[in-house]
């Protein structure tokens, strides 16, 4: 039997594919349950650095599979992903490698990483509206943050998609790559975020969501409370960085 969610492993880089090309990997139990175990194993391994999602096929992922939702409802263990009310925090940076349709929760996925990259066939929406509902894991409260309220509110009114240049237009993506070249511009990107210093760049991206929404004043205070902290967790690494600099070389981080 095929496995629906794949897990590999590139120096310290992982990548998270969904595997159901049949169904446009709509979400099954056994893909959410496989998600949520493999977050759960790239937030424990102080290995891996960067985590990548992307789908097998024509799809990154049409969302909940409506023919499974009774088996997932019934689970005894809901399934833990990054789109679960109670998702486990990531400190880690999460790249979204957005490969054809992006919608509904497969949207939602993508707008809980912290970069997108879209293929330029990427097809992004959310139509719970459509079906007289809304969209329940997040898009409601994380796409305003990415675009502006207009644009928001343009996509979470009319449920229709947008394209990968769309996207990009209104800052919901970083990059559009062709087809052929996304995840290798994904791995790129993650192996670029690899070679500064692992702990640092997890300070950074507390720093910025937990100060997010405060006025700015208060987040520089608390943007000074994270540098204070990142040279405690990073000393070993802010010493090799001095010392890469003067001998001319790359350093060589540990993250910590």
């Amino acid at each position: 039997m095929t496995q629906e969610v794949l897990w590999e492993k590139r120096g310290h880089v992982r990548i998270l594919t969904f595997n159901r090309p049949e169904a446009m990997n709509a979400m099954n139990l056994e893909m959410m349950q496989l998600h949520g175990q493999y977050l759960q194993e790239f937030i424990d391994d102080d290995d891996a650095w960067i985590l990548i999602f992307t789908g097998m096929g024509r799809a990154f992922s049409t969302g909940l599979d409506i023919k499974a939702l009774k088996t997932i409802l019934s689970a005894p263990t809901p399934p833990k992903t990054l789109t679960s009310p109670d998702a486990p925090i990531v400190w880690k940076p999460l790249i979204a490698a957005i490969n054809g349709y992006a919608v509904g929760l497969g949207c939602e996925l993508a707008l809980a990483c912290d970069l997108r990259i879209a293929a330029d066939d990427a097809q992004i929406g959310l139509p719970e509206v459509k079906r007289a509902m809304i969209p329940g894991a997040g898009g409601c409260g994380r796409l305003p943050r990415l675009v502006s309220l207009g644009n928001a509110l343009m996509m979470l009114f009319t449920g229709e998609r947008i394209d990968a240049q769309e996207a990009y237009r209104i800052g919901l993506v970083q990059k559009v790559v062709p087809r052929d070249r996304l995840l290798d511009e994904a791995i790129q990107l993650g192996e670029k975020i690899c070679e500064n210093g692992p702990a640092a760049v997890r300070v950074i991206k507390e720093a910025v969501y937990r100060s997010l929404d405060m006025p700015s004043r208060e987040a520089v205070a608390v943007n000074r409370l994270f540098d204070l902290r990142n040279q405690r967790v990073s000393a070993q690494d802010i010493e090799e960085g001095a010392k890469a600099f003067i001998e001319k070389r790359k350093p060589a981080y540990k993250g910590r």
